[in-house]
């Protein structure tokens, strides 16, 4: 069951300013590595938390994890990024910051494009039904 109450769309809207924003610098609590991609944001409802975390698989980004990849230990490095799959935990091992970057801004923005999308189809389902029971 799903304990985080937050809305996907806008988790991921507050993610691409962060990340727009520069959110991925060099730390100056730990400047000696680079920070994880959705890990180290204030997105993940674990953000700056060491001790009682919450499991990820209460977070709202679990939907977006492929079902096969729920089990991970941290299954939004699971999330397929683009068209070939490629996901954050394949750039850590084979990417630079940059591309981590790069393809997770990409699929920020189709990702909110495409809810926005639904969210207006089905807005527009629920006007049409209101008014075709009050006609």
């Amino acid at each position: 069951m799903l304990n985080d109450d937050r809305d996907v769309l806008e988790v991921l809207k507050f993610e691409l300013q962060f990340l727009e924003r520069g959110g991925y610098g060099r730390s100056p609590r730990e400047p000696w590595r680079q920070p994880l991609a959705l890990e180290d944001s204030p997105t993940c409802m674990n953000y700056d938390t060491k001790e009682h975390r919450a499991p990820c698989v209460d977070c709202v980004l679990m939907q977006l994890v492929p079902p096969d990849q729920r089990a991970e230990k941290i299954p939004c490095r699971h999330i397929p990024l683009t068209a070939e799959g490629e996901t954050l935990d394949y750039f850590d091992r084979c990417g630079s910051q940059v591309e981590i970057e790069d393809a997770l801004k990409n699929w920020l923005k189709s990702t909110i494009e495409r809810l926005e999308m639904e969210r207006g189809s089905a807005q527009k389902a629920v006007t049409a039904s209101i008014q075709l029971s009050v006609n």
